[in-house]
């Protein structure tokens, strides 16, 4: 069997593979819904925006499920100092995720306009809001959330919501927002016919643009934030006890991985070029390859959030020795390896459906078809 270390570290691999699949896939989702009330000038235009995303989201939201799935079993002490130190953010990303489904489910059934223009809304609301909240939460990982455990080694918050709503935090929502802005345009831009296709593509190189400069100005901000360093010894196979280390504030700590491993500036590097390939294949009407190079953009995104956080997983400004990390929030190593099996056994299965749906849906989507439907929508 692996040793504790080593599956500590492959389940950290397996929650960003996670999140990096939910943002690829579910992200182009929110994207479009964010943007489609305003590309779309009739409710023709709306309907085939709609119908880009309306087969394929549902099955998108399963690299969400498994996410969270995967925190709850593999790091206990992550998952319930998280749900309540961000209760109410979790609430409002929850709330988008629920009137997202109601606005797909019940827009076609009644003709009238203020009926529509409310699912439109609802719609809205689903898409852009929990990827402003998904930024937000990253960039409060950065700030350090304000938790310590009691003497019962239950998790204690200390802040508010508002308190989330530091100006550092709200640059990181900006850079989750306009990245999943830019794979939502670029996705419709891919999947609907002209006109469409073309105001669509406008969008997405105005919001590649705003993630490129928000993405370098929240790395130049956290250049000078002050960053969480372990100076204790590390035991990768220790007890799941995160009291059992010292941690100290340091100017520049986020770098310290950087700074250590400089191969690893490749990836916000890539993230950064990405984006910029990904603004002028639009600008080709390249859609096909601009949402391959979006879709990078997405993975090299979260890559350099997670390099720069490890081996944290949930720093505390409370009391930073109390941070959760890597080697000492995950489950026991038994819970670990019987997991891994099991995504062993079935991730190759989700990634053979999910394949074989997206080419079954392959095509675009065009006006005329959306004129020569018969029934409500």
């Amino acid at each position: 069997m692996l040793n504790y270390e080593t599956l500590r570290l492959i389940w950290w691999l397996i929650l960003g593979v996670l999140l990096i699949g939910f943002a690829v896939t579910d992200g182009f989702d929110m994207g479009v819904c964010a943007i489609f009330k305003f590309v779309g000038r009739d409710d023709e235009e709306r309907r085939a925006l709609l119908e880009a995303v309306e087969p394929v989201w549902e099955g998108n939201q399963v690299w969400f499920i498994l996410g969270g799935g995967a925190a709850f079993a593999a790091w206990p002490l992550l998952y319930a100092a998280s749900f309540s130190s961000l209760y109410l953010a979790m609430f409002l990303v929850l709330v988008g995720f629920i009137v997202r489904p109601v606005g797909f489910a019940f827009r076609g059934k009644l003709a009238h306009p203020r009926w529509r223009a409310a699912c439109d809304w609802a719609l809205l609301v689903g898409g852009a809001v929990p990827a402003l909240l998904f930024g937000v939460a990253f960039g409060n990982l950065f700030v350090g959330i304000p938790f310590h455990f009691d003497s019962m080694m239950r998790p204690m918050y200390t802040g508010g919501f508002f308190n989330l709503l530091n100006p550092y935090a709200v640059l990181c929502g900006v850079v989750s927002l306009s990245m999943l802005l830019m794979h939502g345009a670029v996705y419709a831009a891919f999947k609907v016919e002209a006109p469409l296709s073309a105001r669509a593509a406008t969008v997405g190189k105005l919001a590649g643009l705003v993630f490129a400069a928000a993405f370098i100005a929240a790395g130049i901000w956290i250049c000078m934030e002050d960053g969480r360093r372990i100076t204790s010894l590390i035991a990768g196979d220790g007890a799941s006890n995160p009291l059992l280390k010292n941690v100290v504030a340091a100017p520049g700590a986020w770098l310290d991985n950087f700074s250590q491993h400089r191969w690893l500036w490749a990836v916000p590097v890539g993230a950064l070029t990405s984006a910029l390939l990904t603004v002028q294949l639009l600008r080709l009407s390249l859609h096909g390859m601009a949402l391959i190079t979006s879709g990078l953009t997405q993975a090299a995104t979260i890559l350099t959030a997670g390099v720069g956080l490890f081996p944290f997983l949930m720093p505390s400004s409370t009391n930073p020795s109390e941070s959760l990390t890597v080697w000492d929030a995950s489950s026991s190593a038994k819970t670990l390896f019987i997991m891994l099996i099991v995504v062993v056994v079935f991730l190759p299965i989700v990634l053979l459906y999910t394949t074989w749906v997206y080419r079954v849906l392959r095509g675009k989507i065009s006006i005329e078809a959306i004129r020569r439907h018969v029934g409500p929508y």
